[in-house]
């Protein structure tokens, strides 16, 4: 079977988490006997469209407009070309081609048109891994009302990413709930339950991120990834400011995002001087940096109505490091963590419980050692790349009989 993945991220640039689970999945894919190619935004390249072959996946870039870390006007308006830009540039090589499986990943909400004309080209069946319920979590926190136009513009194309999936993958057993509560009936019968997944290859230390930031006798908390509204970093520094008396410490904030600024600003104001900001790197050296870490983190904003579960743990999990995070009340995240004995998660505002949980696993080496296993456990059990190959594919095979 031709299988075509459409996703706003790849590698090898990226140090999204979306880019390395696409990825992932390519080869898994690849490696059940399917040809797989992948669509995909870049705004570096200066011709239309640049064609590279990455461990044998067939990756079409097409050239784009900025739409990672730029202001929200910027991005709302190169997110709305892509379709249009993926077509103009690739039209030639699309029209050509025929693929029997769509698989595309949102966020971005603004695939659904490319999506939709491939769907009708091919005739094939269209498969939506969506990981983000937007515009719901921007209008939850207050960056856009409800009654705005903008408001309006986002949700028809919500509606059409939506109409032209035969399938809707959510993340969580809550996000499906909440899901099948807030969308009609035709929208809901599309939907099943599809967590998150990660390729499980620990790689081991090397300790020269330690050496070179003088980190060699400390317990480094590490956060990797966005740095949003949507994560509430200022949830975060406060846990680290509550810390900066803990001499074994050490804050480790790595990535890019609308919060920097908040970041960067924290650290110098309150003196923190137990917290260090990265830019982002590359994947493989995100991965070293990673591997010398002994606790991640991870924040939701308390305002998020959803359900999100944090891509980046998914990290932490295959390298055996155990979680500690706060989410927004409601979040199964939490109990699926703790079930599982793999962490600590508590509520947005519980700061007190925050800085508790932290302080525990930073005093015992042994908890961190066995809630580390927990989380590598865990990975197996519900977050194997395997497992999410062979949901999308059972997918195509019952619709398709």
């Amino acid at each position: 079977m031709k299988i075509l993945l459409i996703v706003d991220d790849y590698l090898p640039h990226s140090i999204k988490v979306a880019a390395k689970m696409m990825h992932e999945l390519a080869l898994e894919l690849q490696s059940n006997g399917h040809e797989v190619s992948v669509v995909t935004p870049d705004h570096r390249i200066s011709e239309r469209f640049l064609n590279r072959n990455i461990d044998g996946i067939n990756v079409y870039y097409f050239k784009s407009g900025k739409i990672k870390n730029v202001n929200l006007v910027k991005r709302a308006i190169n997110e709305l070309l892509l379709s249009y830009q993926a077509w103009h540039s690739l039209k030639h090589i699309l029209k050509n081609d025929k693929y029997d499986y769509i698989v595309y990943y949102s966020p971005t909400i603004f695939f659904g048109p490319l999506a939709g004309k491939l769907k009708k080209l091919y005739n094939c069946r269209t498969f939506l891994i969506l990981r983000d319920l937007f515009p719901r979590w921007v209008i939850d926190n207050g960056t856009i009302s409800r009654y705005s136009p903008i408001t309006f513009y986002f949700k028809l194309f919500e509606k059409l990413n939506y109409r032209n999936a035969d399938t809707i993958a959510l993340q969580s057993p809550k996000n499906l709930e909440w899901f099948n509560c807030n969308y009609n009936s035709k929208i809901f019968e599309k939907a099943l339950l599809l967590y998150n997944w990660a390729e499980n290859n620990r790689i081991e230390p090397d300790y020269t991120f330690r050496e070179k930031y003088s980190l060699e006798d400390k317990v480094i908390f590490f956060y990797g990834g966005n740095i949003g509204r949507a994560q509430d970093m200022g949830n975060l520094m406060r846990l680290a400011e509550k810390m900066k008396d803990e001499k074994n410490a050490a804050f480790v904030i790595l990535g890019e995002g609308d919060e920097v600024d908040l970041v960067k600003r924290t650290i110098k104001d309150k003196n923190l001087k137990n917290t260090l900001y990265l830019p982002p790197v590359d994947q493989e050296s995100f991965k070293k940096i990673l591997a010398e870490s002994d606790i991640g983190l991870f924040s939701l904003a308390a305002d998020h109505n959803t359900h999100n579960f944090p891509g980046k743990l998914l990290g932490y999990m295959v390298q055996n490091i155990p979680i500690l995070g706060s989410v927004n009340k409601g979040n199964d995240l939490q109990q699926t963590i703790e079930n599982h004995e793999a962490g600590f998660v508590s509520i947005n505002g519980e700061d007190e419980l925050f800085y508790q949980n932290a302080v525990k696993l930073l005093k015992d080496s042994s908890l961190r050692l066995k809630t580390g296993n927990n989380a590598s456990k865990m990975l197996e059990e519900l977050f194997s790349v395997e497992a999410a190959a062979e949901k999308i594919l059972q997918r195509h095979r019952d619709i398709k009989n």
